[in-house]
């Protein structure tokens, strides 16, 4: 981690470590140092910054689609199968 404004400490993320983080980051649910981490390398980082345009793109365009509707025989199959399900 590295000093950051104020002396608060930011933490540094690798491409995969933000990729992991978008969503907490979209959410706005990330503490301020992990905050100013992502910040922090999406400014310097031109292809973190394409994946993060085109995560929103894709929010935008699916993110209002009504759930599917499963039939009745469908679902009572799905519901069966996680009752009937096993665990090793």
């Amino acid at each position: 981690m590295s000093e950051g404004k104020a002396g608060s400490v930011v933490k540094r993320f690798t491409c995969g470590e933000l990729v992991e983080a978008i969503t907490a980051y979209l959410d706005d649910a990330l503490d301020e140092p992990s905050h100013a981490g992502v910040e922090a390398h999406l400014a310097c980082c031109t292809a973190c910054g394409h994946y993060l345009d085109q995560y929103r793109a894709t929010v935008r365009a699916l993110g209002d689609q009504p759930p599917e509707k499963l039939s009745d025989r469908t679902r009572e199959r799905l519901m069966s199968a996680f009752r009937n399900r096993r665990t090793p």
